[in-house]
Protein backbone atom coordinates (compact mmCIF):
# COMPACT_ATOMS: atom_id res chain seq x y z
CA UNK A 1 0.00 0.00 0.00
CA UNK A 2 2.78 2.42 0.91
CA UNK A 3 4.52 1.65 -2.36
CA UNK A 4 1.36 2.54 -4.31
CA UNK A 5 1.08 5.87 -2.45
CA UNK A 6 4.71 6.74 -3.29
CA UNK A 7 4.09 5.85 -6.95
CA UNK A 8 0.94 8.01 -7.20
CA UNK A 9 2.64 11.02 -5.59
CA UNK A 10 5.68 10.61 -7.83
CA UNK A 11 3.48 10.44 -10.96
CA UNK A 12 1.57 13.58 -9.92
CA UNK A 13 4.82 15.48 -9.33
CA UNK A 14 6.20 14.22 -12.66
CA UNK A 15 3.05 15.45 -14.46
CA UNK A 16 3.31 18.85 -12.76
CA UNK A 17 6.95 19.26 -13.78
CA UNK A 18 6.23 18.09 -17.35
CA UNK A 19 3.42 20.64 -17.81
CA UNK A 20 5.50 23.42 -16.20
CA UNK A 21 8.43 22.65 -18.53
CA UNK A 22 6.14 22.50 -21.57
CA UNK A 23 4.61 25.90 -20.75
CA UNK A 24 8.09 27.37 -20.56
CA UNK A 25 9.19 25.85 -23.86
CA UNK A 26 6.10 27.09 -25.73
CA UNK A 27 6.22 30.60 -24.29
CA UNK A 28 3.14 30.34 -22.08
CA UNK A 29 2.93 33.11 -19.48
CA UNK A 30 3.53 31.04 -16.39
CA UNK A 31 2.09 33.76 -14.14
CA UNK A 32 -1.30 32.61 -15.46
CA UNK A 33 -0.34 28.92 -15.42
CA UNK A 34 -3.06 26.29 -15.24
CA UNK A 35 -0.98 24.55 -12.60
CA UNK A 36 -1.59 24.88 -8.87
CA UNK A 37 1.01 26.82 -6.88
CA UNK A 38 1.36 29.21 -9.81
CA UNK A 39 0.66 32.92 -9.75
CA UNK A 40 3.46 35.25 -8.77
CA UNK A 41 5.66 32.43 -7.44
CA UNK A 42 7.16 31.22 -10.73
CA UNK A 43 10.33 29.70 -9.31
CA UNK A 44 9.81 28.65 -5.70
CA UNK A 45 7.17 26.01 -6.38
CA UNK A 46 9.09 24.28 -9.21
CA UNK A 47 12.20 24.10 -7.03
CA UNK A 48 10.31 22.59 -4.10
CA UNK A 49 8.44 20.13 -6.31
CA UNK A 50 11.63 19.19 -8.15
CA UNK A 51 13.39 18.46 -4.86
CA UNK A 52 10.43 16.34 -3.67
CA UNK A 53 10.38 14.49 -7.01
CA UNK A 54 14.09 13.70 -6.71
CA UNK A 55 13.82 12.52 -3.10
CA UNK A 56 10.98 10.14 -3.92
CA UNK A 57 12.86 8.85 -6.97
CA UNK A 58 15.96 8.24 -4.82
CA UNK A 59 14.48 6.90 -1.60
CA UNK A 60 10.92 5.94 -2.49
CA UNK A 61 11.76 2.37 -3.46
CA UNK A 62 13.56 1.75 -0.20
CA UNK A 63 10.98 3.45 1.99
CA UNK A 64 8.09 1.72 0.29
CA UNK A 65 9.68 -1.59 1.15
CA UNK A 66 9.50 -0.83 4.88
CA UNK A 67 5.79 -1.35 5.08
CA UNK A 68 5.93 -4.84 3.68
CA UNK A 69 8.13 -7.88 3.91
CA UNK A 70 9.15 -9.83 0.85
CA UNK A 71 7.06 -12.94 0.43
CA UNK A 72 8.48 -16.17 -0.87
CA UNK A 73 7.13 -17.24 -4.23
CA UNK A 74 5.83 -20.68 -4.92
CA UNK A 75 4.97 -23.40 -2.42
CA UNK A 76 6.26 -22.43 1.03
CA UNK A 77 7.99 -24.97 3.26
CA UNK A 78 8.85 -24.66 6.95
CA UNK A 79 12.40 -25.33 8.04
CA UNK A 80 15.33 -24.13 10.10
CA UNK A 81 18.08 -21.93 8.72
CA UNK A 82 21.40 -20.78 10.14
CA UNK A 83 22.40 -17.10 10.04
CA UNK A 84 25.70 -16.79 8.17
CA UNK A 85 26.00 -13.00 7.90
CA UNK A 86 24.40 -9.92 9.45
CA UNK A 87 25.00 -6.46 7.96
CA UNK A 88 23.39 -3.06 8.39
CA UNK A 89 21.85 -1.44 5.34
CA UNK A 90 22.49 2.08 6.64
CA UNK A 91 18.77 2.83 6.94
CA UNK A 92 17.20 3.65 10.32
CA UNK A 93 13.49 4.13 11.01
CA UNK A 94 12.41 5.63 14.35
CA UNK A 95 15.90 4.85 15.72
CA UNK A 96 15.51 1.18 14.72
CA UNK A 97 18.25 0.09 12.27
CA UNK A 98 17.60 -2.09 9.25
CA UNK A 99 19.69 -5.21 8.64
CA UNK A 100 20.27 -7.72 5.88
CA UNK A 101 20.34 -11.26 7.24
CA UNK A 102 21.83 -13.97 5.04
CA UNK A 103 20.49 -17.36 6.06
CA UNK A 104 21.72 -20.79 4.97
CA UNK A 105 18.77 -23.11 4.48
CA UNK A 106 19.05 -26.89 4.29
CA UNK A 107 15.83 -28.18 2.67
CA UNK A 108 14.45 -31.63 3.28
CA UNK A 109 15.45 -32.52 -0.27
CA UNK A 110 17.90 -30.81 -2.57
CA UNK A 111 21.01 -28.73 -2.04
CA UNK A 112 21.31 -26.09 0.66
CA UNK A 113 21.20 -22.44 -0.36
CA UNK A 114 21.72 -18.97 1.10
CA UNK A 115 18.79 -16.54 1.04
CA UNK A 116 18.38 -12.94 2.15
CA UNK A 117 16.03 -11.45 4.72
CA UNK A 118 15.85 -7.65 5.16
CA UNK A 119 14.21 -6.41 8.33
CA UNK A 120 14.23 -3.77 11.06
CA UNK A 121 15.85 -5.12 14.23
CA UNK A 122 15.42 -3.47 17.62
CA UNK A 123 18.45 -3.46 19.92
CA UNK A 124 16.65 -5.78 22.37
CA UNK A 125 16.16 -8.39 19.62
CA UNK A 126 19.61 -8.17 18.06
CA UNK A 127 21.19 -10.73 20.41
CA UNK A 128 18.86 -13.43 19.06
CA UNK A 129 20.03 -12.82 15.47
CA UNK A 130 23.74 -13.57 15.72
CA UNK A 131 25.82 -15.47 13.18
CA UNK A 132 25.38 -19.21 13.70
CA UNK A 133 21.97 -18.84 15.32
CA UNK A 134 19.21 -21.17 14.04
CA UNK A 135 15.99 -19.43 13.05
CA UNK A 136 12.68 -20.88 11.87
CA UNK A 137 12.00 -19.89 8.26
CA UNK A 138 9.52 -20.29 5.45
CA UNK A 139 11.21 -20.94 2.13
CA UNK A 140 10.43 -22.01 -1.42
CA UNK A 141 12.51 -24.31 -3.59
CA UNK A 142 11.55 -22.20 -6.61
CA UNK A 143 12.49 -18.85 -5.00
CA UNK A 144 15.81 -19.35 -3.25
CA UNK A 145 16.69 -15.66 -3.01
CA UNK A 146 14.25 -14.84 -0.23
CA UNK A 147 13.07 -16.37 3.04
CA UNK A 148 10.57 -15.27 5.68
CA UNK A 149 10.82 -15.66 9.42
CA UNK A 150 8.30 -18.28 10.50
CA UNK A 151 5.90 -17.69 13.39
CA UNK A 152 7.15 -19.69 16.38
CA UNK A 153 3.62 -19.84 17.80
CA UNK A 154 2.70 -22.12 14.87
CA UNK A 155 2.83 -25.76 16.11
CA UNK A 156 4.34 -26.86 12.78
CA UNK A 157 7.17 -24.37 13.26
CA UNK A 158 7.81 -25.53 16.83
CA UNK A 159 7.88 -29.13 15.61
CA UNK A 160 10.45 -28.20 12.94
CA UNK A 161 12.68 -26.50 15.52
CA UNK A 162 12.34 -29.48 17.87
CA UNK A 163 13.24 -31.93 15.11
CA UNK A 164 16.26 -29.75 14.23
CA UNK A 165 17.48 -30.05 17.84
CA UNK A 166 16.90 -33.79 17.90
CA UNK A 167 18.72 -34.34 14.59
CA UNK A 168 21.79 -32.48 15.90
CA UNK A 169 21.96 -34.26 19.24
CA UNK A 170 20.89 -31.22 21.24
CA UNK A 171 18.37 -33.42 23.05
CA UNK A 172 19.68 -36.58 24.68
CA UNK A 173 18.22 -39.56 22.77
CA UNK A 174 16.98 -40.96 26.09
CA UNK A 175 14.86 -37.82 26.56
CA UNK A 176 13.33 -37.61 23.08
CA UNK A 177 10.23 -39.67 23.89
CA UNK A 178 9.47 -37.55 26.98
CA UNK A 179 10.03 -34.35 25.00
CA UNK A 180 7.89 -35.31 22.02
CA UNK A 181 5.02 -37.25 23.64
CA UNK A 182 5.22 -36.38 27.35
CA UNK A 183 3.04 -34.19 29.56
CA UNK A 184 4.28 -30.64 30.19
CA UNK A 185 4.22 -29.43 33.81
CA UNK A 186 5.75 -26.55 35.81
CA UNK A 187 9.14 -27.19 37.39
CA UNK A 188 11.95 -25.27 39.06
CA UNK A 189 15.73 -25.62 39.07
CA UNK A 190 17.26 -27.04 42.26
CA UNK A 191 20.81 -27.44 40.97
CA UNK A 192 22.66 -26.48 37.79
CA UNK A 193 26.13 -27.57 36.68
CA UNK A 194 27.84 -27.11 33.27
CA UNK A 195 29.14 -30.42 31.91
CA UNK A 196 31.77 -28.84 29.64
CA UNK A 197 30.19 -30.21 26.44
CA UNK A 198 29.32 -27.84 23.60
CA UNK A 199 27.31 -28.41 20.43
CA UNK A 200 26.12 -25.94 17.79
CA UNK A 201 27.30 -23.02 19.95
CA UNK A 202 25.32 -24.25 22.96
CA UNK A 203 26.56 -25.47 26.35
CA UNK A 204 25.25 -28.58 28.06
CA UNK A 205 23.90 -28.16 31.59
CA UNK A 206 23.23 -30.93 34.11
CA UNK A 207 20.10 -30.05 36.09
CA UNK A 208 18.29 -31.31 39.14
CA UNK A 209 14.70 -30.10 38.97
CA UNK A 210 11.62 -30.15 41.15
CA UNK A 211 8.60 -31.38 39.22
CA UNK A 212 5.40 -29.69 40.37
CA UNK A 213 2.27 -30.88 38.51
CA UNK A 214 -0.81 -28.92 39.50
CA UNK A 215 -2.82 -30.75 42.18
CA UNK A 216 -0.28 -33.60 42.52
CA UNK A 217 2.74 -34.43 44.66
CA UNK A 218 6.11 -33.04 43.67
CA UNK A 219 9.25 -35.07 42.99
CA UNK A 220 12.85 -34.49 41.97
CA UNK A 221 14.50 -35.61 38.74
CA UNK A 222 17.86 -35.18 37.00
CA UNK A 223 18.25 -34.24 33.36
CA UNK A 224 20.40 -32.34 30.86
CA UNK A 225 19.74 -29.49 28.45
CA UNK A 226 21.75 -27.58 25.84
CA UNK A 227 21.36 -23.80 26.03
CA UNK A 228 22.80 -20.72 24.32
CA UNK A 229 24.95 -18.45 26.51
CA UNK A 230 22.25 -15.74 26.56
CA UNK A 231 19.73 -18.27 27.93
CA UNK A 232 21.81 -19.54 30.85
CA UNK A 233 20.10 -17.19 33.30
CA UNK A 234 16.85 -19.09 32.71
CA UNK A 235 18.39 -22.19 34.30
CA UNK A 236 19.84 -20.65 37.47
CA UNK A 237 18.91 -22.21 40.81
CA UNK A 238 15.34 -21.28 41.69
CA UNK A 239 14.37 -20.37 38.12
CA UNK A 240 10.91 -21.53 36.96
CA UNK A 241 10.98 -23.73 33.87
CA UNK A 242 8.76 -26.28 32.14
CA UNK A 243 9.37 -30.01 32.04
CA UNK A 244 8.04 -32.98 30.07
CA UNK A 245 7.63 -36.50 31.45
CA UNK A 246 5.71 -39.69 30.69
CA UNK A 247 3.54 -41.09 33.45
CA UNK A 248 5.12 -44.54 33.19
CA UNK A 249 8.62 -43.03 33.57
CA UNK A 250 8.37 -39.84 35.70
CA UNK A 251 12.14 -39.59 36.29
CA UNK A 252 13.04 -39.28 32.61
CA UNK A 253 12.52 -35.58 32.12
CA UNK A 254 13.16 -33.08 29.32
CA UNK A 255 13.04 -29.35 30.06
CA UNK A 256 12.39 -26.11 28.22
CA UNK A 257 12.00 -22.45 29.17
CA UNK A 258 8.78 -21.93 27.18
CA UNK A 259 5.28 -23.21 27.79
CA UNK A 260 3.75 -24.93 24.78
CA UNK A 261 0.12 -25.35 23.87
CA UNK A 262 -1.44 -28.69 24.67
CA UNK A 263 -0.86 -31.25 21.95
Amino acid sequence: MLRIVFLIVWLLLSTWLLIWTGEGLFGVNQRQSILPFGGEDTLGAPIMIGVAWGLILTFGGTMSGLGRRKRVKGEAHIGVGRIVEVSRTGLTVNDVPQYDLFIRVTPGSGDEFVAQLRMLVDASDFASLQVGQPVPVRYSLTDQDTVELADFSDPAVRDAMLQWRIDRGLIDPRLVKARTTGTQVPASVLEMRPTGRRLEGQSELALRVLMAPEGAETWEAETTVFAYPQALSHFQVGAPIWAFYRREDPHTVAVTIEKEDAR
